[in-house]
């Protein structure tokens, strides 16, 4: 529903900034195809964008109606003048490193040749206004309506991909402890798509932060923003030890039967954990480490000291034990109190 409601916002800032750019044009009596074209590639993610972007893209757009002026001039309404008006508009903006403007510019530039057929600098100038109207409404409709505020999906975001971490966990421990290695490849697509949504939520949170200078409530939240970024570190981190397990040899695991019970109940727990953030209990955390620590230990005694066929190979159940606490020692991180406290209040709204 939260995702919905942000297309539906863009679209409707969108549609809203057309049609305030266009009336106002039609009320100068001023062509508002220009303005509108601008007022649409300026609605950004952020405001913050919107502004930075919109202060490129109005001397490009002056570049380009310049040389659609020139060249009209010169050639009239030919062949010859779309191509010079859009190359020399491309390298001019590519020159003077107006990057974000350049497709605006190349766009009125080739556009204005099919409409100016006298008075050039008049038409030079009034471009020049339809493009300052379509970027100050658009700017103005994105800072005003419906505001870009990320705070709720990047805490809901956490909360779903450390869940989903979580059964990716517990699947993980189950194929490599009573199952074959068939599934792991199943298991390594998951991972990326885990990381993908990683990429995403950490996206967002540049988001919220490029707000933060021109929105108070955004600068209030700073404390809020480096609690999402450190989770978001846990869960980078989490995907790398993940990748290593994955990458363990299973068909030589030598465990009894007893001790992969006593590690699939230690997952079995973190798992939940990363599942139910709300009912994570610290003193049985703590014990189900002490647990699997006491197995690691237990397992390190019967590392040879010497091997001459494999002298830097750990046995996999070793690597194994390894990954696991490392992974324990990050959740325990992860939900400190403040963390927990963010996802049950969004999980509230």
């Amino acid at each position: 529903m939260r995702s919905l409601r942000f297309n539906g916002s863009r679209i409707v800032k969108t549609g809203l900034a057309i049609f305030l750019t266009a009336t106002i044009c039609v009320w100068f009596n001023w062509p508002p195809v220009f303005a509108v074209i601008t007022a649409i590639v300026t609605i950004e993610p952020t405001v913050s964008d919107s502004i930075k972007k919109g202060l490129v893209r109005f001397p490009a757009s002056a570049i380009g109606s310049a040389f659609a002026v020139l060249f009209i001039t010169l050639f009239g309404n030919s062949p010859i003048t779309y191509t010079l008006a859009a190359v020399a508009t491309i390298l001019v903006c590519y020159r003077l490193k107006l990057h974000a403007g350049l497709l605006v510019a190349t766009l009125t530039s080739v556009a204005m040749v099919e409409v100016i057929h006298d008075h050039f600098l008049f038409s030079f100038f009034i471009r020049l206004g339809t493009t300052t109207i379509g970027l100050v409404v658009s700017t103005a409709v994105n800072m005003l309506v419906f505001p870009p505020n990320y705070s709720t999906d990047i805490l809901k975001s956490i909360h779903s991909i450390s869940g989903r971490a979580g059964s990716m966990l517990e699947h993980t421990f189950q194929t490599i402890l009573f199952g074959g290695d068939a599934t792991l490849q199943e298991d390594k697509k998951i991972v990326k798509q885990l990381t993908t949504e990683i990429r995403k939520t950490e996206k967002l949170v540049h988001y919220q932060r490029d707000e933060a200078s021109l929105y108070p409530w955004v600068r209030n939240r700073e404390a809020e923003l480096q609690m999402a970024e450190r989770q978001l570190l846990f869960l980078d981190n989490f995907e790398y030890h993940l990748n290593a397990l994955l990458r363990v040899p299973i068909q030589d695991i030598q465990w009894t039967q007893a001790e992969r019970e006593i590690v699939m109940d230690a997952v079995a727990t973190l798992a939940n954990d990363l599942q139910h953030s709300i009912n994570f209990d610290h003193e049985k955390h703590q014990a189900q480490l002490k647990s699997i620590t006491d197995l690691f230990w237990e397992n390190s005694k019967r590392v040879p000291a010497n091997d001459a066929l494999h002298p830097t190979l750990f046995p996999p159940e070793f690597t194994i034990l390894y990954e696991l606490i490392t992974i324990y020692d990050l959740v325990d991180k992860f939900f400190d109190p403040n963390s927990v406290k963010a996802v049950q209040e969004a999980e509230k709204s």
